[in-house]
């Protein structure tokens, strides 16, 4: 698991207060990074972490996706950083959507979510078209900031234990 899934997962989990079911590999080489569900409402949240922080690669893009280009070593960075990418590869390939399936994911009855590090206006407009929900993984690391400022607890989990120290200092 990506430091970066971790720390999503830590913000579901101790900050939503959502059940969660991290790193659920698929047939044909998928993954899906987070599985969640809200106790309260029971919404359920098919949540996949793109977070890079390269200058040139750093936010969403609508740029063309291919599964071609995307085998090309030069180019999977800039592929992964495509809105395509996730809609396509890691919310719609049939190996990713029977597993969903087999945790009760059924299709339009869940969530779909990118974590990224920004986006661009276009990215934003077709996520929305295409019923993806983006967050920005700073606004969610503020977030625990915060509440880690605010609350006494002492979390056990070394991803949010991490965060909240750094967070007082």
């Amino acid at each position: 698991m990506e430091t970066t899934e971790k720390v999503v997962e830590a913000y579901v989990r101790y900050i939503k207060a959502w059940a969660t079911i991290p790193n659920i590999k698929c047939p044909g080489q998928y993954e899906i990074d987070l599985l969640a569900i809200d106790p309260v409402t029971l919404e359920r949240y098919h949540i996949e972490s793109g977070v890079s922080i390269s200058g040139g690669f750093s936010q969403l893009t609508t740029k063309s996706f291919s599964t071609d280009t995307l085998k090309i070593r030069e180019r999977q960075a800039e592929q992964r950083r495509t809105l395509g990418y996730f809609v396509e590869r890691k919310f719609g390939s049939p190996d990713v959507v029977s597993v969903l399936a087999k945790y009760g994911f059924k299709s339009g009855e869940y969530k779909k979510v990118v974590v990224s590090w920004g986006w661009t206006d276009e990215a934003a407009k077709g996520a929305a078209s295409c019923g993806v929900i983006l967050w920005d993984f700073r606004e969610l690391m503020r977030e625990i900031a915060h509440a880690s400022m605010d609350r006494r607890t002492y979390f056990t989990d070394d991803t949010m234990r991490t965060i909240q120290l750094f967070a007082k200092a």
